[in-house]
């Protein structure tokens, strides 16, 4: 009995023990099994931090920016907009895209309304920009969100001839002469042809002479162009490729461009002359929704740079920095009276006066067709 008693104790006590036992296993189980889970979890953690900090560098990628100008500035920016891209890589470590339109001024403008997504314009007169102002695509003020009043090309009027000179073309009163073909494009659709245009008619009234006299040899030399082609660059080519005309009006620019690629011509500076003055601009309703406000604002910065003055010099634009000016100021025929825009009563007027539809241009064209 005492033997049966003492079996049963021994019984109890490997029972209780290996309960005991077990119950530490398990506790050290489930303690392992929860650093398990801990190093898990941190791991997974690790994991999506990595994704989402991959993530953030993903969408500091590529960027895009689109560029819409007027035609003759083309060949500037095949320089200038390679050397940016190439700026912007090294800085911020973004692939940049560029985007590019170039066509006349005013019809840049339309283009612009009608659609043409562009987060920077580059025209050739600050009438077209204001039209981006009144229909709601840049802010007011946006002349003064750029150095030098927004002004970042300038140029003069010019008159190109046939090599030699054969019409023995001096001034802008031998554009009247009896038997001088003069091309220029159309002051409705090319910024560069309203340039042309106020280019003659101030050369009248800064001499001392008066409106009427303005008209008259105004309206004299149209009657000597035969076909208004849409841009400057259009009238261009007629000039030099299909031998049009005895005489082209252009900018300056473009005649110092024309001579570099070889042309054979003779061109005079007239010393009476405009202040050809082309702003740029942020088209501000486009880069905010397309988020790229900090790459439009560094770019139209950094053409004011010495750097990229310079380059527009080496094409014939005269620099808007004046420390470039004074620096490249011999390759550029001195101008004895030099107005403006402003001069003429500003933009505003001068469109209402001049282009208008049934204003003086128009009265013009209807004179000419008369006869």
């Amino acid at each position: 009995m005492k033997f049966n008693k003492h079996i049963t104790k021994q019984v109890r006590t490997r029972i209780v023990k290996s309960w005991q036992a077990t119950r530490n296993w398990g506790l050290i189980c489930l303690f392992l099994l929860g650093i398990s889970l801990s190093l898990v979890v941190t791991a997974c953690s690790s994991v999506n931090v990595a994704k989402t900090d991959t993530n953030v560098a993903n969408s500091a990628g590529d960027v895009n920016l689109t560029f819409v100008s007027y035609s003759v500035t083309k060949a500037a920016y095949e320089q200038i907009i390679p050397q940016f891209i190439e700026k912007w890589k090294k800085e911020h470590n973004q692939n940049l895209k560029f985007t590019e339109s170039y066509d006349g001024s005013g019809s840049q403008a339309l283009n612009v309304i009608d659609g043409l997504e562009a987060d920077v314009v580059h025209l050739s007169l600050a009438l077209d920009v204001e039209k981006l102002v009144q229909t709601g695509f840049i802010q007011q003020g946006w002349e003064k969100e750029a150095p030098n009043n927004a002004i970042v090309t300038q140029s003069v009027g010019a008159i190109a001839t046939r090599e030699g000179n054969p019409k023995n073309i001096q001034t802008w009163t031998d554009l009247t002469k009896p038997g001088v073909k003069v091309l220029t494009a159309n002051p409705k659709t090319s910024g560069g042809a309203r340039w042309n245009f106020l280019g003659l008619w101030g050369y009248v009234t800064k001499t001392g002479q008066n409106e009427s006299q303005a008209l008259d040899f105004t309206t004299k030399v149209y009657q000597n162009v035969p076909v208004l082609p849409k841009t400057a660059r259009n009238a261009t080519e007629l000039f030099f490729k299909q031998g049009e005309g005895d005489a082209l009006l252009n900018y300056e620019n473009e005649m110092i461009l024309s001579k570099q690629k070889g042309e054979k011509f003779s061109y005079i500076v007239p010393d009476v002359n405009i202040s050809i003055e082309n702003p740029i601009a942020i088209v501000d309703k486009n880069v905010e929704q397309h988020k790229n406000r900090e790459v439009a604002e560094a770019f139209v910065q950094y053409l004011y740079t010495p750097e990229v003055q310079r380059e527009f010099a080496k094409i014939g634009f005269r620099p808007v920095n004046t420390a470039i000016a004074q620096e490249v100021s011999s390759t550029f025929p001195q101008i004895k009276t030099l107005f403006k825009a402003e001069d003429l009563g500003g933009w505003n007027q001068i469109q209402q006066r001049f282009f208008n539809e049934g204003a003086i241009f128009d009265k013009i064209q209807a004179a000419k067709s008369s006869k």
